[in-house]
């Protein structure tokens, strides 16, 4: 963009020397230059504050990991790479086996408490029994029916189902492993069919002028020369470089760490953008412009700028 209004400022200069018949000589012609830099700064300057432009943009999508309830081996894996699924399909199963003869071993234990229970509740009516040995039986009963809830919960968990709509990506679980209900070893990641989001990462010098309702633009690296429009949806009011969580150590400087930039979610209303939306996958890169309310006039050389950028992903050596 810099290197097009100079040469356009350029070309103008030399049509008013020749038409004019200006002489070239030590006060024209640095006249001419100095000019051109004052102008060509200001445009600049406020192309740049008024309307920003974040060349690291990208889709966003939320991932969940699927892990199961119970550990045990895998005897089942019906479900396909990508393939669409509803809330309740099947995702994999583990081998229920232990689980049933948990299940069996308490129910019979529970019958058999259920008949000391009544025998103690008869003797205690006759004034036979105690009322101690009623309420042992009792809470025998209660503690095995306690069991086996528990040991039914985790029998209908060996069958391991898709939490909601949507997708599995990257299924390598196959039968004969072992699946583990540790958080950090995740049998498959689930992908919930609810759209992706796009996010421009701003510097903070353009802070002032990131508003919500803007008029915004976004270019897909995947999209050679098309540029979609949008607005902003929302300002992210905090950035991850300054989080901080309880911890036994106190804060230190160490050294000038990066500044961060503003996540800026926006919201893309191009009709034509329905047509690339299946075509892109999630996490795709891009880049983005916003236009406020200021010198909007001066918007028209943002655009360019955001065109130039999306016909150079033409030439894929670039990125």
């Amino acid at each position: 963009m810099d290197l097009l209004l100079i040469l356009t400022y350029t070309a103008i200069c030399v049509a008013i020397f020749k038409i004019f018949r200006i002489p070239l000589n030590k006060w024209s012609v640095p006249t001419a230059a100095l000019g051109g830099v004052v102008l060509i700064g200001a445009l600049i300057f406020l192309m740049n504050y008024n309307h920003p432009y974040s060349e690291v943009a990208r889709s966003y999508f939320v991932s969940t990991p699927v892990i199961p309830a119970v550990n045990g081996q895998v005897v089942e894996v019906p479900v396909k790479t990508n393939q669409p699924l509803e809330k309740g399909d099947v995702l994999f199963r583990i081998d229920p086996t232990p689980f049933e003869n948990r299940v069996k071993s308490l129910k019979a234990q529970l019958v058999s408490a259920r008949a000391d229970q009544s025998r103690a509740r008869e003797l205690a009516a006759r004034n036979v029994g105690n009322r101690r040995d009623v309420d042992l039986t009792t809470a025998r009963v209660e503690d095995l029916q306690a069991q086996l809830n528990v040991a039914l919960f985790e029998l209908d968990n060996t069958v391991v189902r898709a939490p909601g709509k949507g997708f599995v990506t990257h299924v390598s679980l196959r039968p004969g492993m072992m699946a583990t209900k540790l958080p950090l070893r995740p049998s498959m990641v689930f992908i919930p069919d609810e759209g992706h989001y796009f996010a421009a990462w701003m510097r903070q010098n353009s802070q002032l002028r990131l508003n919500p309702g803007d008029e915004a633009e976004v270019a897909f690296d995947g999209i050679p020369g098309r540029v979609f429009k949008g607005k902003v949806k929302d300002v992210i009011a905090v950035i991850g470089e300054g989080q901080v969580q309880p911890s036994g150590t106190l804060l230190s400087f160490r050294g000038s760490p990066p500044p961060g930039r503003v996540p800026v979610i926006i919201e893309i209303t191009d009709p034509d953008y329905a047509q690339y939306a299946t075509l892109m996958p999630g996490g795709s890169y891009g880049q983005a412009a916003l236009y406020s309310e200021h010198f909007h006039h001066v918007a028209v050389m943002r655009k360019i700028l955001l065109r130039m950028a999306s016909w150079m992903n033409y030439i894929f050596p670039f990125h």
